[in-house]
């Protein structure tokens, strides 16, 4: 091989891989999410949660949702560290408590449920951290058509 080729190779090499990095770098700086607040009392956890009256939940700086007992909100957000600052109200009247909270979002979930009585409780990320799933209401299914027969809406013409 001549020089020239060599250095024609090294080039394309070099470029494939700053290509590959720029790909891993943006895959896990753009992977979006929509990350969901659930005020309520978590499911199948085994032990008593307490839930505050109120949860304000600001990210970058603005409020993303007021949560009273048993509601829920939501945000979108890039990339897989999430911080948010939790303004906790426990009891009506009382002055709100301010909170730090940082996490780590999963790579394989789009959308993420965190319950925050569960996650303030100290349980464990199982207990607070589910996978959001897409349930359609009764009405959505009724209005539905279901077709299980492609040949029930042909005409049979002879001619």
């Amino acid at each position: 091989m001549d020089k020239s080729k060599k250095r024609r190779l090294i080039y394309r090499i070099a470029a494939l891989a700053v290509v590959l990095l720029i790909a891993a770098a943006m895959f896990v700086i753009g992977r979006g999410h929509t990350v969901y607040f659930d005020n309520k009392m978590p499911e199948n956890v085994g032990t008593e949660v307490n839930v505050p009256y109120k949860i304000e939940v600001v990210v970058a700086g603005k409020s993303v949702a007021k949560l009273k007992s048993g509601e829920r909100g939501m945000a979108d957000t890039m990339g897989q560290n999430f911080n948010m600052q939790l303004l906790v109200t426990k009891e009506k009247g009382e002055d709100p408590t301010r909170l730090q909270v940082g996490l780590t979002l999963p790579y394989s979930m789009d959308g993420i449920i965190i319950n925050l009585p569960a996650l303030l409780s100290g349980l464990d990320e199982s207990a607070y951290l589910s996978e959001f799933v897409y349930v359609p209401s009764a009405e959505e299914m009724k209005d539905e058509e279901v077709i299980t027969d492609d040949t029930d809406n042909q005409m049979n013409f002879e001619g």
